[in-house]
């Protein structure tokens, strides 16, 4: 039986996952099979449409002049404004002819080394559910509206869409050090909250995280409270990260092209055998290496954060 130790680059099938790998321990619905796809995406009623369109056209109030530019293009080339949750199978044709990715439904977070697989097939699982009203401006487990509209529009970009499935790959490579959270690292600041100087003193948001959620999206881009720093691969793996609130610390690339280069180009091999199981660096940390754009205040963490109601300022 092939293991992750002894890889063959074989993309087309699942990877075993030996125990001496170190993942979240998740339990698979008994209706999913190891792929964890949904049979079908859900058939969503007339409330939630109508929660997708009020969350669409809250984020659609702030994000110009903040969001990348490929984000807003990719909004308007899949058209996810046309209204209620878009179904899966037309985004995925769209999608194809652009880039060639899809979108699948999944039940929930799934493990690493699925999301990996799908990733380095040019899949992108979806939350197959939506928040409701309760939980309208915060909800911990990705939903359909921070997947499809937070991630998929950034799928358009050619470059970027090859930056993802490269890290699908490099996610087989992670397990076999047991330094998932270092790649996990990675993946946080920038997929889920990365910003993109694209003229100078020009930053904009291209994170799902940011992009999914109305106040982070002022906050990463105009706040004095938070570190901007450029993107060092090297530096970020050894990076901790806040998952329940606003980041001290966010990363800054010029191109999506200098994305690709960082990480594709980087031996990582070299960089796992050099990396603890921990990381090295607080999310707060500002080090001799860096290549400072903005260094915050760092006022909204010290007050407490959203915790204790302070302001994202």
């Amino acid at each position: 039986m092939a293991t992750l130790a002894k890889t063959e680059q074989d993309f087309s099938r699942l990877p075993d996952l030996p125990d001496d790998v170190f993942t979240a321990p998740l339990k698979k619905p008994e209706h999913v099979g190891d792929d964890w796809l949904e049979p079908k995406q859900t058939e969503y009623d007339s409330e939630d449409d109508a929660i997708w369109n009020d969350l669409f056209a809250r984020q659609m109030d702030v994000l110009p002049g903040r969001a990348a530019t490929a984000f807003m293009e990719g909004t308007e080339k899949l058209d996810l404004g046309r209204g209620g949750v878009p179904e899966f199978g037309k985004l995925s044709e769209e999608l194809g002819k652009l880039t060639g990715w899809s979108v699948v439904p999944v039940p929930m977070l799934i493990p690493d080394h699925v999301f990996f697989w799908h990733l380095a097939n040019r899949r992108f699982p979806a939350g197959n559910f939506i928040r409701t009203r309760e939980t309208f401006d915060y909800i911990q487990e990705p939903d359909v509206f921070h997947d499809v509209f937070g991630h998929v529009p950034m799928l358009t970009d050619p470059v970027y869409a090859d930056y993802m499935q490269e890290y699908g790959r490099a996610g087989w490579k992670a397990m076999r050090y047991n330094r998932l959270k270092a790649l996990g690292s990675l993946y946080w600041y920038t997929v889920e909250f990365g910003l993109i100087e694209e003229q100078p003193g020009d930053i904009r948001a291209y994170g799902a995280g940011i992009l999914s959620g109305p106040t982070e999206v002022v906050y990463s881009v105009e706040a004095e409270s938070p570190n901007r720093i450029m993107l060092n691969v090297d530096r970020v793996m050894r990076t901790d990260y806040v998952i329940s609130d606003l980041q001290p610390t966010y990363f800054v690339i010029p191109s999506f092209e200098d994305l690709y280069r960082q990480t594709v180009e980087r031996d990582f091999d070299k960089l796992y055998k050099s990396l603890g199981p921990g990381f090295t660096y607080a999310n707060t940390a500002v080090i001799d290496v860096d290549y400072v754009v903005n260094r915050g205040t760092l006022e909204y963490t010290l007050r407490g954060g959203r915790g204790s109601g302070a302001k994202p300022v």
